[in-house]
């Protein structure tokens, strides 16, 4: 089994969820859970950071990159906003296509600044 398999059974068992809980959290299926923890099927980046983030854990630890489990503390940079994302924002933010150009990307970014200036909803 790969580590990334043990490390998410592992850290699902001590958070004391089940796949079905975790699988709300991620918004996905138990199913998928029991693939990704049989090692049948391996979770896309996005899905990585969806799970790491519900077990409260980095992608490095969940990919085998580190033996940290701990998140580290990361720079407050988002603008003077203190709100942090949704649950329904990290889903967004984690299901932009990695694929995208670098013109696409920027144009993206543009956008939600302005959203975020004009505190509007995309």
């Amino acid at each position: 089994m790969s580590i990334t398999a043990n490390r998410i059974k592992e850290l699902r068992t001590q958070k004391k969820l089940t796949q079905q809980g975790l699988a709300d959290i991620i918004n996905s299926s138990r199913g998928t859970v029991a693939k990704y923890e049989g090692d049948e099927r391996n979770p896309s980046y996005a899905m990585l950071s969806l799970i790491a983030d519900a077990l409260d854990t980095t992608v490095d630890y969940l990919q085998g990159k580190t033996d940290n489990s701990l998140k580290t503390p990361t720079v407050n940079d988002n603008g003077g906003e203190t709100e942090q994302l949704t649950p329904n924002q990290r889903r967004v933010a984690f299901s932009i296509d990695p694929d995208i150009t670098d013109e696409e990307r920027e144009d993206l970014i543009k956008l939600f600044e302005i959203a975020i200036k004009n505190r509007r909803r995309i």
